[in-house]
């Protein structure tokens, strides 16, 4: 990140997107989960827009360098979508990421249960912010995956 760079965390409802924001969120999360990582599989999953759903947002110079997708659902949230960008990776940005996820979960619906379906490699990662698996490993669309979650 140059000096002339500034980095921007957003926790947005889903309703304070714009076309435009939604669309390189969006267009991110194809580059790096279908194309980056050649998975076939349908990332725009009809969970974008609804209900209370949220989008956490790191911006640097208007596009978005980390991004993570919360969704609720009978008494507990799952953060999904956990990304940042090729361009940005080195900036030390997925445990940042993780923190603004995790305090929009206990900022919009503290007590509730928080899960994650981590790839079984970032394990450890998520481990490191408390989370602990609570299934073996299993395949989601040919990659290797682990249920956590956040142990208080």
């Amino acid at each position: 990140m140059s000096e002339s760079s500034s980095l921007h965390w957003q926790d947005y409802h889903h309703s304070e997107l714009n076309a435009a924001q939604i669309y390189a969120i969006l267009a991110l999360r194809s580059e790096v989960f279908v194309v980056e990582q050649t998975c076939v599989y349908q990332d725009i999953d009809g969970q974008d827009l609804v209900g209370e759903n949220r989008h956490i947002v790191a911006w640097l110079d208007g596009k978005p360098a980390a991004y993570a997708r919360i969704l609720r659902h009978a008494g507990e949230v799952a953060i999904g979508r956990v990304i940042v960008a090729p361009s940005a990776r080195g900036l030390k940005l997925g445990y940042q990421l993780m923190e603004q996820a995790l305090a929009a979960c206990q900022k919009h619906w503290p007590g509730e249960r928080i899960a994650i379906s981590a790839q079984a490699h970032l394990q450890q990662f998520y481990g490191r912010l408390g989370f602990v698996a609570y299934t073996e490993v299993y395949d989601e669309d040919g990659i290797a995956h682990v249920g956590m979650e956040l142990k208080v």
